[in-house]
């Protein structure tokens, strides 16, 4: 892979700007998924080189839930061995008391970013993390097995279900009795809140709790989904998807077992990577749509932030290793081997990034199905929320209760936890 001199050049005046007059040493957590880790610490070589500063991972599991439940308990003992968090876009609401004001060490570079990210991150006028790339989930689908036997990316659950049994019957009797239909996040755990709301929105069944904090689940439209998807199980999908996240999905997919998966962008460049099976058979497409009045196709916003710990003993210097990351040249480099999607707008014209991963300027059409979690309507009550959630859910999945009664009970909990307010 090759990077132009004024490309490296952007990584040098990123750093240069405010770099500390003594080298100091600090610590980030992150838990990434596929190659994350490893091009993080390729980024974090270059900082030290240009800054003389050492740079310490402390590597979390990859479940957002594991991450968010460690984060809260260090914050709330005053932790200050961790400097930089990497952070859910979910999170800011629930962590800002604890994390550093960014405004007036990023007042010029905000503009960069899309504004509703950084509006994301943004709680009681205070920026309290910087974003260093976005997410929205796609469909990814082989492109040679649905060419072979003629068939459609499909636009609507239906289909997708009509068409990963028609190709998954076929090729097992062609000899490939490994292959599954359909692949996503089923694990009770935030992301399956993730795929969950996907499916109960899709099919105009609301957004769980609405903007206006109203709590809207319990009804027949969300309650058919997830009937639907409850059948998918055993059938077009591993009965093991029950406990599958991001990673065990992307494992039964690029090992060539999989028709169709739900998954974020991260899993383009690997599915493309040398040595994988799949490398240019697949696609992308936007997830399909539910049925009937209010059915469109949504993709949850995701997305990762850095914030600074307002125990750190150095925050001075984790804020320029915050801007750092989240520069032009760094967001660069990521998209470029990992294919995240960049939050600086400019990136998606930039000819390197198209010439290597053409999809990414198309996620732009995805962009435009993305729906946020209701974090903002339920302020420090999301965790909760989206935990009481995801366990109706799985419940109903694995055959545990109805769809209907489990939802009906969610709306019950989920209003008793909200008391006289989010």
């Amino acid at each position: 892979m090759k990077f132009s001199h004024a490309f490296l050049a952007l990584g040098v005046a990123a750093m240069l700007v405010g770099t500390p007059a003594r080298a100091v040493e600090l610590s980030m957590v992150s838990g990434d998924t596929g190659d994350g880790i490893k091009v993080l610490r390729e980024i974090l070589d270059r900082y030290e080189k240009d800054s003389g500063n050492k740079v310490n991972i402390v590597v979390m599991p990859t479940s957002g839930t594991d991450q968010f439940g460690q984060y809260r308990l260090w914050l709330a003992a005053g932790n200050s061995d961790i400097d930089v968090y990497q952070t859910d876009v979910i999170w800011a609401p629930q962590l800002a008391s604890q994390l550093v004001d960014l405004t007036a060490a990023t007042r010029d570079i905000v503009a960069e970013h899309f504004p509703s990210i950084i509006q994301s991150q943004t709680v009681n006028g205070k920026l309290v993390a910087l974003p260093i790339f976005t997410d929205a989930p796609a469909l990814y689908y082989r492109k040679d097995l649905l060419d072979k036997y003629g068939a459609k990316v499909p636009a609507t659950w239906k289909e997708l279900a009509d068409t990963a049994r028609l190709v998954m019957d076929k090729e097992r009797a062609a000899g490939n009795r490994d292959i599954w239909g359909f692949v996503f996040q089923g694990n009770a755990y935030e992301g399956l809140t993730c795929d969950a709301l996907e499916w109960v929105m899709s099919n105009g069944g609301g957004q769980i709790i609405e903007p206006d904090g109203s709590i809207s689940i319990s009804n027949p439209k969300a309650a058919a989904v997830l009937d639907m998807v409850k059948g998918w199980v055993g059938t077009i999908a591993p009965p093991g998807v029950l406990a599958y996240q991001e990673e065990e999905s992307r494992g039964v997919w690029q090992t060539g077992n999989a028709v169709f998966m739900r998954n974020w962008p991260y899993a383009y460049a690997l599915g493309n990577g040398e040595g994988s099976p799949i490398k240019g058979k697949f696609d992308v497409a936007p997830l399909p749509a539910g049925t009937g009045e209010g059915a469109r196709p949504v993709a949850t916003l995701g997305g990762w932030n850095l914030a600074v710990s307002k125990y750190s003993k150095h925050p001075d210097a984790a804020i320029e290793l915050v801007k750092f990351i989240a520069s032009p040249a760094m967001q660069k480099y990521r998209a470029l081997k990992t294919s995240n999607l960049p939050t600086i707008q400019a990136l998606y014209d930039d000819a390197d990034i198209a010439r290597q991963h053409p999809i990414i300027p198309r996620w732009k059409q995805i962009f435009l199905n993305a729906v946020p979690r209701p974090s903002a309507a339920t302020r420090i009550k999301y965790n909760e929320a989206s935990s009481q959630f995801w366990n109706a859910v799985h419940n109903t999945l694995s055959g545990d209760g109805t769809a209907a009664d489990n939802l009906a009970d969610l709306e019950a909990t989920l209003t008793k936890l909200k008391g006289r307010g989010w």
